[in-house]
């Protein structure tokens, strides 16, 4: 579905970081391309989209019904800021290409900007890729809970923490997952795993009738009511059915080692306030993984009209 949307407007198959800079060698044509990605049919009005538009002078444009001006910036992931569209389009690529995503530190090396910067524009990035996150699941679907946070174990004797209601330790983030097989994956960060946070979801997200397959936690009971649910008896060290070979979760549980090595590796602490977008990101690049990059890329520019402002970043 991605690639049928993308390709009437986009025929450029980006390889490597080399034709990003020169197939946008100036703003002139990060400009250009933008415009095409956001407006196919026609400028329209991100103050009134009924309105007329005047084409002015410097590349903007003039809402006819409100009188306001405005670009093919506004109210998109780069409203407002001095940095380059190239500098930008460079950035989307390095982080939807690289597997494991990339720091900010790394990144105002690569752009040459500052790491407060480079941080901001890596946030307002992540704030897009929710855009493949919250997808309506069928078929065969495997559910499962993962936690974010340290090991107790490598805790001093003097920090560490006793656990709490639940299946974890309450300095951890819990987050419920559910994959298609063959599919798409959900990822969501919830206050906690009891039924309350994890079946409304399981509700909203799974179609009726499918075959929902989960361990035994108690947070899932009651689901065989509406799906065909079958169950993997972790408690017992069972992790595929003995009599069907694929009733199992070990897809599910493959995501998450991917996610925890990510956050593990690149990046050294994320906030329970920003978790879910690094776990969009995840999953972004999870379900994208059979495109090419230059898909990965023009899908997000596509997407791109998610205004994020700092001071809602910063603001606990």
């Amino acid at each position: 579905m991605v690639k049928e949307k993308l390709k009437p407007m986009f025929n450029t198959n980006f390889k490597s970081v080399i034709e990003i800079i020169t197939t946008f060698s100036d703003e002139q044509k990060c400009i250009a391309y933008l415009e095409q990605m956001r407006w196919e049919d026609g400028v329209v009005s991100p103050f009134d989209e009924n309105s007329k538009v005047y084409k002015c002078k410097g590349n903007k444009y003039r809402c006819k019904n409100t009188g306001k001006y405005f670009n093919v910036r506004t109210n998109t992931l780069f409203d407002n800021t001095k940095v380059e569209l190239q500098k930008w389009f460079l950035a989307i690529y390095l982080v939807t290409s690289h597997k494991k995503g990339i720091s900010s530190v790394q990144l105002a090396k690569d752009i040459n900007v500052t790491q407060k910067t480079s941080w901001f524009m890596l946030m307002r990035i992540r704030a897009c890729f929710g855009i493949e996150n919250y997808n309506e699941l069928e078929g065969v679907v495997e559910c499962d809970e993962s936690f974010y946070g340290g090991k107790n174990i490598n805790r001093h004797k003097d920090k560490k923490v006793e656990k709490c209601q639940g299946r974890s330790f309450k300095d951890k983030t819990p987050i419920l997952g559910m994959m298609e097989r063959g599919g798409k994956l959900n990822c969501i960060v919830v206050n906690n795993t009891q039924k309350s946070s994890i079946q409304p979801l399981v509700k909203r997200f799974v179609s009726k009738d499918t075959h929902l397959i989960t361990d035994e936690w108690h947070g899932y009971t009651g689901l065989n009511k509406i799906y065909k649910h079958d169950i993997v008896n972790h408690a017992k060290k069972e992790y595929v059915n003995l009599n069907d070979s694929s009733i199992h979760s070990n897809g599910i549980e493959g995501t998450w080692k991917i996610m925890k090595n990510s956050l593990r590796d690149m990046y050294n602490f994320v906030s329970r306030k920003h978790l879910q977008l690094y776990v969009d990101e995840h999953v972004y690049r999870f379900n994208m993984r059979k495109h090419v990059e230059s898909d990965k890329f023009n899908w997000l520019l596509f997407n791109s009209a998610v205004r994020t402002k700092y001071v809602n970043l910063i603001n606990e």
